[in-house]
């Protein structure tokens, strides 16, 4: 369960307490615990609402006993205790409703077990002792077991340049083509579009860690995130736009650690207001996209934030995007802007409305919607590139042109060689 430690808790937990509903079940179940070497005292009258309100002002046992029979809602229920119980708590459940699906879905809420009524003492014994052994078993991982995690921040230079576009549509092609469990992470608090360009709800699960990053653990990134498709989950936010971000960035933290343990790939759809605010966001990035468009504050703005990551986060590869970018001459050339950021422009993608109107009437992601369009082509190179960066290139090599299949061979080595002249003919 994740809770919130309370003050004092970690020395003054019990190895144990239930909270039954009823006589029958508590003669079964003291007798046992006394066996155990726990207090019978533990064994509480009353159900999972006198559980809550125990809880809520003092510290969960190591294992807890509920009993779910009065519950109306038990999955809702579950979601309440689980919001007053510390880290760690091994939960046992106790109903009388033989329902399979019931059962499944309270497991994957995150409790050990569910006993079904009546109970028997050596039914209660053995879920004891699991719970006894899930509890006491080492909570450290091995090193060489963990995953291999690539994440990438998409940051605009400004306003509208199209970067939460290409954010989301990099997360849908990680998820959806590339088959790689995938986390959409929009930082825009207030304003984000990520939700609504996969055309879902944003839910809450953004502002609940922010109001309480201590509840951020595997559990909560389980029930909080939105699914987009099989491998790409969504934390986003719509929060009321009168009240003000009230956060110290540690939530941030907590969820980007979260989600190198549950993904492959962590997409972050990162406003300047929120790199400014917040710089340590980059601490355990791989790649920066920085989106521009070829104009004079473009230019301006993103050799302040190149100068920045140069400074403040020298460990991350940057790739520069320049986006909806006009044929012909614009406000600036792409030589001249190149020059004035000393860096080459590694992908350039085409402005195309009619793509960008298509998507969002079909309630797709701008490369899922268009992928046979040029600007669509272009973002699963970006995808590919970002990928390679993260299985060590250097940006350089993964941004170059692929050779192709005709550039290896050297074609004038293979024409016919021309007969040499006579001294006859020379003459002639």
């Amino acid at each position: 369960m994740n809770a919130p430690w309370k003050p004092g808790a970690a020395g003054s937990r019990d190895a144990f307490s239930a909270y039954i509903c009823d006589d029958a079940a508590l003669d079964v179940l003291r007798p046992v615990v006394i066996e155990m070497g726990w207090q019978p005292e533990k064994c509480n009258k009353g159900g999972l609402r006198n559980a809550v309100q125990s809880l809520s002002i003092s510290a969960s046992p190591n294992i807890l006993m509920v009993d779910l029979s009065e519950s109306g809602d038990p999955l809702s229920d579950i979601n309440a205790l689980a919001e007053v119980c510390e880290p760690g708590t091994v939960v046992i459940a106790i109903g009388q409703v033989n329902d399979v699906r019931l059962y499944r879905d309270l497991l994957g809420s995150g409790i050990q077990d569910y006993l079904l009524k009546p109970l028997s003492p050596g039914q209660v014994r053995d879920a004891l002792v699991n719970a006894q052994t899930v509890f006491a078993s080492p909570k450290s991982h091995d090193p060489s077991a963990a995953k291999k995690h690539v994440s990438v921040a998409v940051l605009g230079t400004r306003g509208g340049v199209g970067a939460s576009t290409i954010a989301t549509s990099l997360a849908w092609l990680y998820s959806g083509d590339e088959k790689l469990p995938t986390a959409l992470l929009d930082l825009d608090i207030h304003f984000g579009t990520g939700a609504l360009a996969l055309d879902l709800e944003p839910g809450r699960g953004l502002t609940d860690a922010i109001e309480n990053p201590s509840r951020i653990d595997g559990l909560f990134i389980e029930r909080a995130m939105i699914r987009a498709n099989d491998h790409l989950a969504i934390l986003s936010a719509e929060a009321p736009i009168n009240s003000p971000l009230m956060t110290d960035g540690a939530a941030f933290i907590q969820l980007q650690e979260e989600f190198r343990q549950a993904f492959e790939m962590t997409v972050i759809d990162l406003p300047r207001n929120m790199l400014i605010n917040f710089p340590h966001l980059l601490n355990d990035v791989n790649v920066v996209l920085l989106v521009t468009e070829m104009t004079l504050a473009g230019a301006r703005d993103a050799i302040r934030v190149l100068s920045w990551m140069k400074s403040n986060a020298p460990h991350v590869q940057t790739i520069v995007v320049a986006n909806k970018v006009l044929p012909g001459t614009g406000e600036i050339s792409k030589a001249d802007f190149e020059a004035s950021i000393e860096r080459k422009i590694g992908f350039t993608i085409p402005y195309d409305a009619k793509a960008a109107a298509n998507a969002a009437k079909l309630g797709q992601t701008f490369a899922d919607a268009n992928r046979s369009a040029k600007a669509g082509a272009v973002i699963r190179d970006i995808a590919k590139s970002v990928h390679g960066v993260g299985d060590g290139e250097t940006v350089d090599d993964a941004v170059k042109p692929k050779a192709s299949l005709l550039g290896k061979f050297d074609l004038k080595s293979l024409l016919p060689k021309k007969a040499a002249k006579s001294p006859a003919e020379a003459s002639a």
